[in-house]
């Protein structure tokens, strides 16, 4: 009887160690490979100068500001007044900094209006924003 037990057990037999080890080590250097062609692949686009899709990731977001119109007397052309808080370096009081910018206007804001202008390519020598958009009309 005891012969007939260990023959009905044989066939049940799990796997070595030595297999499942060889088993994970094989996926683990499928993993490896797969992620060495996706990074060369990526290098290589980088280093050629990339696809369309690379190129717009490269392109950041374009700084920009919120802001009111102090002057609109120009044809296409406003000055922005930029307010900001900054803290006091060694006082710690917050103090407010003005900063004007002159933007050019395709949506006929006045004097007053709030405004979101975006920085863009130089249009003439001191005018480097845009208006995007009249944010809020000026009370009159």
């Amino acid at each position: 009887m005891a012969k007939k037990k260990t023959e009905e057990q044989a066939p049940a037999e799990e796997p070595s160690i030595v297999e499942s080890v060889v088993e994970t080590v094989a996926a683990a250097a499928e993993t490896v490979a797969d992620a060495v062609t996706t990074g060369a692949a990526a290098l290589a686009d980088v280093v050629t100068g990339g696809d369309d899709a690379s190129a717009k990731k490269k392109s950041g977001k374009r700084a920009e500001k919120i802001g009111v119109v102090a002057s609109d007397k120009m044809t296409k052309t406003v000055v922005v007044r930029v307010d900001r808080l900054v803290k006091h370096p060694i006082y710690r009081k917050y103090v407010r900094k003005r900063k004007k910018f002159m933007a050019h206007d395709e949506t006929g804001a006045k004097v007053g209006d709030k405004v979101r202008i975006v920085e863009t390519r130089p249009l003439s020598a001191r005018k480097r924003w845009r208006v995007v958009e009249i944010i809020q009309k000026a009370e009159l």
